[in-house]
């Protein structure tokens, strides 16, 4: 089955209804990062590129506060349900990779699954933003592991994430040569 995901409307859409959208430690910044992370991971692990898109939407996304707010992965997982079969599409597999990566994101440490473990290591490598830099035993992928040991984590996340769009922007032109 192909997937269909209008990224821009879906992105708009789940931001316009976010009760957190503008929260300072889990609001849009937020989500943004745990997407330059994940993206940054999934090259390296072999994760699922659009689940991974769409935890960094969808995982934090129905916060009702910036603490402890118990539930709000399962909140997240089920806008994304709702959603599912009119703002985006994926089977019926991947929707429950995604829909288990939002549930338990908080509440469990690790999956075998390497989309799942890749999703939540993106978002415990963005921990810096509370002052907490990531335990490498807490997460789930060995680049992530390996990334979590840097003294400037957010600098070398930034330098990954800009060599994606430096290596993307070369192959595209080595291509349209050929």
């Amino acid at each position: 089955m192909q997937r269909t995901i209008q990224f821009d409307l879906l992105w708009h859409h789940v931001k316009q209804r976010s009760p957190c959208k503008t929260h300072y430690f889990h609001g849009f910044d937020h989500w943004m990062r745990v997407l330059r992370n994940g993206r940054v991971l999934a090259l390296h692990t072999g994760a699922d590129p659009v689940i991974v898109e769409l935890f960094a939407l969808f995982h934090d996304s129905c916060r009702w506060s910036d603490g402890y707010d118990t539930g709000h992965g399962a909140r997240g997982a089920a806008l994304a349900k709702e959603l599912h079969g009119d703002l985006f599409e994926l089977d019926d597999d991947n929707f429950e990779r995604l829909h288990y990566a939002c549930t338990w994101h908080q509440e469990q440490d690790f999956c075998d699954d390497p989309t799942i473990g890749t999703c939540w290591d993106a978002d415990r490598l963005d921990l810096v933003r509370v002052g907490i830099l990531p335990d490498p035993r807490l997460l789930n992928t060995e680049f992530a592991k390996q990334l979590a040991g840097e003294l400037n984590l957010e600098e070398e996340l930034s330098r990954h994430y800009e060599n994606l769009f430096r290596d993307n922007k070369t192959s595209l032109k080595s291509a349209s040569h050929h």
